[in-house]
C-alpha cells in the first residue's frame, strides 16, 4: 500500500506516531462494525482527504492477512468498500466539487450524495442504510470538536450513530506533513492561499500568506502548507454579524441588509460571583466594550458567569464559534486563576497541562507586562482586575496581535450621548426619522423614570 510505505520510509517520527494512532482507531472501528455498518463523511477539504487515505491504508492492512483478500492496490484494482457521504451544497466552491468527484472516480468511492442539510440528510440516509458508525475528519480546535473523543455517540436530538474521529489529536502541521509526505492530491484552493475552506460566502485566502506581486498589481498567496502558525488556519474565515442583542429601538432595517453586516464581532465574558451578587460594580465590562468599539469591532454580547468551570465552559462554547474574538476577564475577589482557564480548556475539549489548556494556549509576551497574556485560538484571557490595569494591558494586547497578524483594526465607532426630558412617545417620531435618514447610526434608548429619557447614538465613522 503506497500510503503505508510512504509513512514507514519517512524520517518524521511525530508523523509516524500520529499515523499509527489513527490506524489503530480505524482498525478498532472496523473490528467493532462490519463494512456495511460504517460510512465516511467526505467534503473535499484537507482533513477529510487525509482521512480518506488513512481509511484506505487501514482497510488494506485490516484485510491484507485474510486469505480471500487478493486485490493489489498498486495495480489499481483496490476498491474502497466504505460508503462515502458527500453533502453537496450550492454555496460550495466549484473546486471543492470538482476535486470531490474526481477523487471519487480515482478511488472508486461508493458515493451517497446528499443535497439536504446535514441533520436531515443523515436522518434520511440512516433510515435507508444500516449505518452504525461514521468516520469524521474532526480535529481539536474545530467548532464541532468540543467534548468529542475518538469514539463519541451522536449528540442528543440527532439520529443515533457512533462518531469515529481518527485524527482528533492531529494539528494543522500534521495534516500537511501527511499530505506532502504521501504525495496525494488535494483541492487546488489550498495552493491559492486558502487554509480552512467553508462556503464561498464565508471563506477567503488567508491574509497571512499574502505576497506582493508588482508585475500586475494583483495579490498573490503562498500555499496553505506554508502558513507559519497552524493555530491561525481559520484566519481566512469571514464571519458576519448575525444579531445585535441589545434592547434598543432599531432602525427598522433587517439585520442582513444593514450596515452592520460583515463587521468583526467580539463577545465579552466576565467571570465572578461578586459581579453576579452585586458586590462589585462591573466597570471593566463597559470599559472593555468601549475599547473594542475603538478598533471598529461590534460587541455582540456582554455576559457574566459564575466562578464555576462548567458555567465558564458553557459560556465560552456558546460564544467562541459565534464571534471572531472572545475577551474574558475575572479576578474580582478570591477567584482561583485556574477556573477560567479550565473552563476554556473544557470548551475546546482539551486537557489542562502545566496549568494551561493543552495544545491551544499561546502566551503573549510584552516587555511592559509582568506576566504574559493567554490566547486560546480566538479566546483572549485578560489578567487585569480593574480599569486602571486594563488600559496598559489593552494597549500591549493590540500591539502584539497587530504585529502577528491575528487582529484586524478597522475604523472606530463614534459615540454620542444625548439627554432629553421628552416622553418616550414624544421622542419616538424624531428618532424614527433620524434612523431612516441616517442608516449608519444605531440608536440605543435608555429610559429613566425619574430623569426622563436618554438616547445613546453609536455612529460608524
Amino acid at each position: 500500500m503506497e500510503i503505508d510505505k510512504a509513512i514507514r520510509e519517512s524520517d518524521d517520527r511525530r508523523l509516524k506516531t500520529k499515523y499509527n494512532n489513527a490506524i489503530y482507531v480505524i482498525q478498532r472501528a472496523l473490528a467493532l462494525y462490519s463494512t456495511e455498518e460504517v460510512a465516511f463523511s467526505f467534503n473535499g477539504g484537507k482533513d477529510s482527504t487525509v482521512l480518506l487515505h488513512l481509511l484506505r491504508a487501514s482497510f488494506y492492512l485490516h484485510k491484507a492477512g485474510k486469505d480471500n483478500f487478493t486485490e493489489d492496490p498498486g495495480a489499481g484494482e483496490f476498491t474502497f468498500p466504505i460508503r462515502t457521504i458527500y453533502f453537496e451544497s450550492p454555496s460550495a466552491f466549484p473546486e471543492i466539487n470538482s476535486f470531490t468527484y474526481d477523487t471519487a472516480t480515482t478511488y472508486k468511492l461508493q458515493m451517497d450524495i446528499i443535497r439536504l442539510d446535514f441533520k436531515s440528510g443523515l436522518e434520511a440516509l440512516l433510515r435507508a442504510k444500516p449505518i452504525r458508525a461514521i468516520f469524521l475528519g474532526v480535529r481539536i480546535g474545530d467548532p464541532t470538536a468540543v467534548g468529542q473523543e475518538q469514539f463519541s455517540p451522536s449528540s442528543p436530538g440527532w439520529p443515533p450513530f457512533m462518531r469515529v474521529n481518527p485524527i482528533l489529536d492531529w494539528s494543522y502541521s500534521d495534516v500537511w506533513a501527511f499530505l506532502l509526505t504521501c504525495k496525494v492530491q488535494y483541492c487546488s484552493l489550498y495552493d491559492q492561499g486558502y487554509t480552512s475552506i467553508g462556503s464561498i460566502n464565508d471563506t477567503v485566502p488567508n491574509s497571512l500568506l499574502s505576497v506582493s506581486n508588482s508585475s500586475n498589481g494583483k495579490e498573490k498567496f503562498r500555499p496553505a502548507y506554508m502558513l507559519p502558525d497552524g493555530r491561525l488556519e481559520r484566519a481566512g474565515r469571514v464571519k458576519k454579524l448575525s444579531s445585535w442583542p441589545l434592547s434598543a429601538i432599531s432602525n427598522g432595517v433587517k439585520n442582513e441588509d444593514s450596515h452592520w453586516k460583515g463587521k468583526f464581532t467580539a463577545s465579552v465574558i466576565a467571570v465572578g460571583d461578586e459581579i453576579l451578587f452585586g458586590t462589585i460594580e462591573n466597570q471593566m465590562g463597559s470599559t472593555l466594550c468601549r475599547k473594542i468599539h475603538s478598533i471598529g469591532w461590534a460587541v455582540s454580547q456582554l455576559a457574566v458567569t459564575r466562578n464555576d468551570v462548567d458555567y465558564v465552559a458553557e459560556e465560552v462554547e456558546r460564544r467562541k464559534s459565534a464571534n471572531d474574538m472572545v475577551f474574558m476577564y475575572g479576578g474580582f475577589g478570591p477567584l482561583p486563576s485556574d477556573i477560567t482557564l479550565a473552563g476554556v480548556a473544557k470548551a475546546f475539549g482539551v486537557r489542562m497541562m502545566l496549568q494551561l489548556p493543552e495544545g491551544i494556549a499561546e502566551l503573549l509576551h510584552h516587555e511592559q507586562l509582568r506576566t504574559p497574556l493567554i490566547k486560546c485560538q480566538n479566546v483572549v484571557i485578560l489578567s487585569a482586575t480593574n480599569v486602571g490595569e486594563l488600559d496598559p494591558e489593552w494597549h500591549c494586547l493590540i500591539e502584539l496581535m497587530r504585529s502577528n497578524g491575528s487582529l484586524v483594526i478597522t475604523e472606530p465607532f463614534v459615540s454620542k450621548r444625548l439627554e432629553t426630558t421628552l416622553s418616550y412617545v414624544e421622542a419616538a417620531q424624531p428618532l424614527s426619522e433620524i434612523s431612516i435618514k441616517f442608516p449608519d447610526i444605531y440608536i440605543v434608548v435608555i429610559v429613566n423614570q425619574e430623569m426622563g429619557l436618554s438616547s445613546l447614538l453609536l455612529k460608524e465613522r
